[in-house]
């Protein structure tokens, strides 16, 4: 039976199998760097790395908290939790997004963490794990400051939609994890929304992140890290998360983690299971990871929660997409975690006669790090991925603290 398999497949197949972070294609105004010229009223880029920035109150209340359109932690005061709403881009209406802000300021000075969601707008378990892990702290006892931002595209999570909903594009939507570091003159409302964000909010009150997502809508996902491993004080982050395995890719260069990490900010994107639903199973494994993140950062005092050494985590630098080659009912014959050989069937495919009209197997020796939710498929679309090392690209897993 024909069975579609890529080696070395390409990164925006693997991304849009594995954890959905691949979205639209690039949009039609894409080579223009900045806005028209008539756009008198495109908002100043904002300071740049290391300039003096203070937080800007606009002077709006909402629901009883201050909206502001830039932050510096240090102005706020220490041992004591803040919120905010951060002005955004504006709507069509002439209105502005606004994200929500969380800060918790340590009774002492110490290193500043910032941690995300919401990037794309279905990933509902990241927004709860920023919320429990925010619940848990106490500033009073805390050195340093932890800034979380839950709802970064809050236009896509309105709707619960992957992309940005930008209104005179039509189908052509727009994936904001295309566009980071962002540009505040950009040529789209989501390049300047994540220009404000990197340049006004999270940027300048950094020296760690942690950009929290979930696996795309029809993809099931294990507990999993990207991390770029050759960076160290990134692969110490990742290992510290108890979870099931760690891929260590870098991605499109536009990813928020990317932008950080261009930044001198050391950054990973750790991913909770599937989209659009809370996965009060898998959650809790990340906010260990995280209060783990914050303790060998010395912003929280305590024991050390369970590692990446406890779950015996996988790392693997490559990865295997299975994609659809017939339209039909799936069945699949692995589970996510399974380990998989080389030739191993791991799906069938039927028509509504019951015929078998496809057979598919594994390419390569590995373990199952997504694969299909929804029960048809049409041809082209992913139905698996796996988790391989090649062994050019191998090298010896460390789990020292």
């Amino acid at each position: 039976m024909p069975n579609e398999q890529r080696e070395g497949l390409d990164r925006r197949d693997f991304m849009m199998a594995a954890i959905g972070l691949v979205g639209a294609s690039a949009s039609l105004a894409s080579s223009a760097g900045t806005a028209n010229g008539q756009d008198t009223k495109a908002p100043p880029v904002g300071p740049l790395p290391g300039a003096p920035q203070k937080t800007v109150y606009t002077g709006d209340v909402i629901q009883g908290k201050k909206v502001i359109s830039a932050l510096d932690v240090k102005d706020l005061e220490h041992g004591k939790k803040h919120a905010f709403y951060f002005e955004g881009v504006q709507m069509p209406t002439g209105q502005h997004w606004y994200v929500s802000v969380l800060v918790a300021v340590g009774a002492k000075p110490g290193k500043r963490v910032a941690l995300t969601s919401g990037v794309h707008g279905d990933e509902i378990s990241s927004v709860h794990m920023i919320q429990t892990v925010m619940s848990q702290l106490d500033p009073a006892q805390m050195s340093g400051t932890v800034l979380a931002v839950p709802d970064v595209s809050r236009a896509a999570l309105e709707g619960m939609e992957r992309r940005w909903p930008n209104s005179g594009r039509g189908i052509d939507l727009i994936d904001i994890n295309r566009e980071w570091p962002g540009n505040e003159n950009g040529d789209s409302a989501p390049s300047r929304h994540a220009g404000l964000l990197f340049n006004r909010l999270l940027r300048p009150n950094a020296d760690y992140a942690l950009d929290f997502h979930t696996g795309t809508t029809g993809m099931d996902v294990t507990a999993f890290n990207l991390a770029r491993m050759e960076l160290p004080e990134v692969r110490a982050m990742a290992e510290l998360f108890p979870i099931d395995q760690i891929f260590d890719n870098a991605a499109y260069p536009t990813l928020l983690a990317n932008a950080f990490i261009d930044a001198g900010i050391p950054a990973l994107t750790p991913e909770i299971g599937a989209s659009r639903i809370l996965d009060l199973s898998m959650i809790p494994s990340f906010v260990e990871g995280t209060m783990n993140v914050l303790n060998h950062h010395g912003i929280i005092s305590g024991q050390m929660g369970r590692t990446g050494r406890d779950t015996n985590i996988f790392i693997a630098n490559s990865g295997h997409t299975i994609l659809a080659t017939h339209g039909g009912f799936i069945e699949l014959l692995v589970k996510l975690n399974d380990k998989v050989k080389v030739g191993q069937k791991v799906a069938i495919q039927r028509n509504t006669f019951g015929e078998t009209v496809a057979e598919y197997t594994s390419g390569v020796a590995g373990e199952v790090m997504a694969r299909r939710s929804d029960a048809t498929a049409e041809p082209g679309i992913p139905l698996m991925a796996i988790l391989y090392n090649e062994a050019t690209h191998e090298f010896p897993v460390d789990y020292s603290e």
